[in-house]
């Protein structure tokens, strides 16, 4: 199966980037895994994996620095969308996010966007709630299960991988 090209949309702010040089380690039409430098220069990270779990509203990503050590986990809530027509995957950020340190902790991030962008009509009552609906479900199930079931797809393709790191 050819991989799409994958777009990352966002609202806040007003952008759609075509991910041309993240590379697909994993592929179905519901969950898939990609390796990434990142797209501009950062001073806590340079690079990571993302695992996107299209089938349920968010992705999470590990962002490493330079010398490969996590600086932290980051769940974005998303919704997407196929052009089967141009074999696209756009990846659309519904602004709501779940940072998770290396010690554990966690918190949840950007909802004062969420909020903006629905108060500007950047997004419709529908995609507000399928951003918070999504939040839940996640936020439930880190809650009922930890986070690790989540993120195991990116640290077991690492540990089974060692050279492509």
């Amino acid at each position: 199966m050819e991989h799409p090209t994958l777009y990352r949309k966002r609202f806040i702010p007003n952008e759609c980037i075509a991910l041309k040089d993240d590379i697909f380690l994993e592929y179905s039409s519901s969950r898939f895994m990609t390796r990434w430098n990142t797209i501009r220069t950062k001073s806590l990270f340079t690079n990571g994996y993302t695992y996107y779990y299209l089938d349920r509203g968010y992705r999470v990503s590990k962002f490493l620095d330079d010398n490969g050590n996590l600086v932290y986990w980051y769940f974005d809530i998303i919704t997407h969308e196929f052009d089967n027509e141009n074999n696209s995957l756009y990846i659309i950020d519904l602004l709501a996010d779940v940072v998770i340190m290396p010690d554990g902790s966690l918190r949840v991030v950007d909802l004062d966007e969420l909020s903006e962008a629905f108060e500007t009509r950047l997004i419709d009552e529908a995609l507000l709630k399928k951003s918070l609906l999504s939040l839940n479900k996640l936020l439930t199930s880190i809650y009922a299960d930890g986070y690790e079931p989540l993120v195991a797809p990116i640290e077991d393709y690492i540990k089974n991988h060692p050279d492509n790191q």
